[in-house]
């Protein structure tokens, strides 16, 4: 016997011991035997009478609508026969009670394995991750639906462990749109649930779903943004982090934005010690409102290559409709098609000294650097944007 023969008898017998073994191949072993003889009785005592059983092909089909259908294709007359009808009816209550209590178990579950996260996400692309979770999670929902005109509820996919308070954020009309996935944000396998492959953009916040130390938040979530950069080089990764010294593990890991909160805090309440209102200006500034405060708007491809000065004078000449002019944003998006933009400009160049100091600016190469006011003859160079301010 070849060696393909005899694995699939091996898994045959496998097949065979398993189904002996279980009790549920009895019960549907004997009631193919009661169905089967049912028909038999059927088909041996309505033959005699004029009910219109006539072949066997009349009594299995007598027996199959009995079954299925609850119905009677056929009067039957004399008592076997009837016996035998009532015998079939109940077992078809029987098997269609035990087949829909299967199949709203099987509902039941995929549902309450999509309101505790469990579920892998299908069909998801160009979405919003938000990883983590911490007291006033639901503002951080409200403000980044607010400001993210672009982003609508059933884009966003919320991971974390606080399977609780997101299923009663999810109660609410306004949230119930949101996609949930269960678990922890750093692991790779939770992350291809959420469709990580697909995303375009993450923000990580600090995560108080557990009694982490601070240390472990920072540690979760650098780990987090290394994983999903491996996962996915071309998302746009923002990542809060309470202690600075994890800072350069993140610009290592190439994450995009970094928010140091508590430097923020401090920075506030130090300017609000001097007593001229500076928190009331940066809580302006900072609105939740995405047309007014600070404005990051793109500048019309006819100005690149131009000068910081002659893009201003142009926005002065139009009454400064969309804001005023405080700076620029360079080498915006995703750090890893920047640095591979800047590759490809910096070899173009024929000059092989040229070529060297281009790539050394490569390897300095930050993402999102603002520039206030800068000179103005300083030259707008590609992915550029503009930092504008909006009453």
């Amino acid at each position: 016997m070849s060696k393909k023969k005899q694995g699939r008898a091996k898994r045959i017998k496998r097949t065979l011991k398993y189904a002996l073994k279980n009790p549920l191949t009895y019960i549907w072993l004997l009631i193919f035997i009661i169905i089967a003889a049912a028909t038999l009785v059927v088909f041996a005592s309505e033959t005699q009478t004029e009910s219109g059983i006539e072949t066997m092909f009349d009594s299995v089909w007598f027996t199959l609508v009995a079954v299925f259908a609850a119905y009677f294709d056929y009067c039957v007359k004399s008592v076997p026969g009837r016996m035998s009808a009532l015998v079939l009816l109940v077992l078809g209550m029987l098997l269609f009670s035990a087949v829909t209590g299967k199949l709203a178990s099987y509902f039941m579950d995929l549902q309450m394995k999509k309101n505790k996260g469990l579920k892998k996400l299908k069909n998801m692309k160009g979405h919003f991750l938000l990883c983590g979770w911490r007291p006033g999670f639901e503002k951080i929902l409200d403000t980044v639906l607010t400001t993210n005109p672009d982003i609508t509820p059933d884009m966003v996919v919320m991971i974390n462990d606080a399977s609780d308070q997101i299923e009663q954020i999810r109660s609410q009309p306004r949230f119930k749109e949101l996609n949930y996935v269960s678990g922890d944000f750093a692991d790779e396998a939770v992350l291809k649930r959420a469709q990580i492959d697909t995303a375009e953009r993450a923000l990580v916040i600090c995560d108080r779903s557990k009694k982490y130390s601070d240390l472990e938040i920072d540690s979760r979530t650098v780990l987090a943004v290394l994983t999903m950069e491996n996962l996915n080089p071309g998302i746009y990764i923002a990542a809060e982090l309470i202690d600075a010294k994890f800072q350069k593990h993140l610009e290592m890991a190439h994450c995009d934005e970094i928010i140091l909160t508590q430097d923020y805090e401090h920075s506030l309440l130090a300017t609000a010690s001097s007593g001229m209102g500076y928190s009331n200006v940066i809580r302006a500034l900072i609105s939740d409102d995405a047309d007014t405060g600070i404005i990051i708007e793109n500048i019309p491809a006819a100005f690149i290559g131009k000068t910081y000065g002659e893009y201003e004078t142009h926005l002065e000449q139009n009454g400064n409709k969309g804001g005023v002019l405080v700076g620029l944003l360079l080498n915006t998006g995703n750090f890893h098609q920047r640095r591979k933009d800047a590759l490809r400009e910096a070899q173009k160049n024929p000059d092989i000294k040229a070529i060297v100091d281009n790539l050394k600016k490569v390897k300095t190469l930050k993402s999102n650097e603002p520039v206030l006011t800068p000179a103005a003859d300083f030259v707008i160079q590609k992915n550029t944007k503009a930092i504008l301010v909006r009453g």
